[in-house]
């Protein structure tokens, strides 16, 4: 049987019969929108400090919130057993009303997992029933499936971390900022799957070969990886306040100098680039800059055959740039910095992009399209 070079059997791509490939990308791209939709929210609850106000996972029953005036005292009494509560939030007398506020934004976040859940199950058994998915794309969604499970798995055990026996024997009151950022890295590797396989479906419609990650791409997929994860720990350890007062105390410089007074270096070498919050932000506002350097050369790359690509990768880069400035200036304005975790969700949807454009380049024999 002939193929093409990356496997695919060249009558399933001229005729594919069953297969949808195209409807299949618009469902993967819809499922895209909503985990961006779910990481915005789920930066609303971490900047809020709402993630600790539901103290149990009721996978069922949870997605109700509660109906009486009784089940929401019940709520707020197993809230006040948490450190988080007995330490910050009763000392400063929250009164039921604010925790209400809390509780809504973990629980949307929690119902749209759910409703993640089930957009993507209902679809995946439709179009397998039907013989829809195109040759080679079952794995891949299974994997994606897994990874939607292991989301919620990791959510589950942050919380844990904040509300748990070890937080009530160590007074934590927060979640482990190690586990708000595989949870969050999660959600992005879960986003960048969906964009790249649902490109890979639009490749497959056109009897195009899929597209290869390899070299430069992988390089710079890395390097927006390991931004993404000081971005999550500088949420986890609160990092956005240390930066000083005053613009210029701000940013360029943090608390009057280029680096700042205060990294713990007494606790070893990873917790200080790990989880001292100083040494945290020092490392992700200058560490944007490589990251930005390395997006620059990706855009250029695709600039005279894939413009839009260059153009959107250079708009959202720029833009992120400027609310990662913006949200040290702010003090870490909700709004602001919930604009700069949507527009970094963004950021991985273009670089994803661009990387699957210039593999499906290299790829293409005697490329014209170099």
């Amino acid at each position: 049987m002939r193929t093409q070079n990356d496997g695919i059997p060249l009558e399933a791509v001229a005729n594919y019969g069953p297969a949808r490939p195209i409807a299949i990308a618009r469902w993967l791209y819809v499922m895209a929108a909503l985990v961006v939709a779910m990481v915005l929210v789920g930066g609303i609850t971490r900047l809020t400090e709402s993630g600790l106000s539901i103290t149990e996972w009721k996978p069922i029953t949870g997605a109700l919130p509660p109906l009486s005036e009784a089940a929401w005292q019940a709520e707020f009494d197993a809230y006040r057993q948490i450190p988080e509560y007995t330490q910050v939030n009763g000392p400063a007398g929250m009164t039921l009303a604010e925790y209400k506020f809390i509780f809504f934004w973990e629980w949307a976040h929690r119902l749209l997992g759910r409703l993640i859940g089930v957009a993507f199950v209902v679809p995946l058994i439709y179009f397998w029933m039907r013989d829809a998915i195109p040759i080679g794309f079952k794995p891949r969604l299974l994997a994606l499936l897994a990874l939607g499970g292991l989301q919620g798995v990791f959510g589950w055990l942050m919380v844990s971390s904040g509300v748990g026996a070890e937080a009530q024997e160590l007074g934590r009151t927060d979640v482990s900022h190690y586990w708000l950022s595989i949870h969050l890295m999660t959600a992005f590797f879960t986003l960048g799957g969906l964009v790249w396989t649902a490109l890979d479906l639009g490749n497959f419609a056109e009897g195009q070969p899929r597209a290869g990650l390899r070299g430069f791409s992988i390089v710079v997929l890395c390097v927006l990886a390991m931004q993404l994860l000081y971005g999550a720990w500088m949420a986890g350890l609160n990092a956005g306040y240390v930066a000083g007062g005053g613009l210029l105390n701000s940013w360029p410089l943090m608390q009057g100098s280029l680096f700042p007074e205060g990294v713990d270096v007494s606790q070893g070498l990873w917790h200080t680039l790990t989880a001292d919050p100083f040494m945290v932000h020092f490392i992700h506002r200058w560490w944007a800059w490589v990251a930005l350097g390395f997006l620059i050369v990706l855009a250029r790359k695709l600039r005279a055959t894939k413009r839009p690509i260059s153009v959107a990768i250079h708009s959202v880069v720029g833009l992120q740039i400027l609310l990662g400035i913006a949200t040290v200036w702010t003090g870490v304005s909700l709004w602001v910095a919930v604009a700069h975790q949507f527009f970094g969700a963004l950021l991985v949807c273009v670089t994803v992009w661009g990387a699957h454009a210039l593999g499906f380049r290299d790829r293409m024999p005697g490329s014209v399209l170099r």
